[in-house]
């Protein structure tokens, strides 16, 4: 899996981060998401698909190896 992020759509709601605090966190002065993994391990895959679906930007996309 690959994880992309589009920082213009991000509301800076925090969903991700705290769904998958290893992959996602927060600038500190306006909340926009920071992708601080790109690649996560396989088994952060569930929780890193949810929060790209609850994501309220839209913000978060996923792509699937090859």
């Amino acid at each position: 899996m690959k994880v992309t992020i589009d920082e213009d759509k991000c509301c800076g709601a925090g969903t991700c981060v705290l769904l998958a605090p290893d992959v996602f966190d927060q600038r500190d002065d306006d909340g926009i998401v920071i992708l601080l993994d790109e690649r996560p391990a396989e088994e952060l895959h569930p929780v890193v698909r949810e929060a790209a679906d609850v994501c309220p930007g839209a913000a978060i996309f996923l792509s699937e190896d090859t």
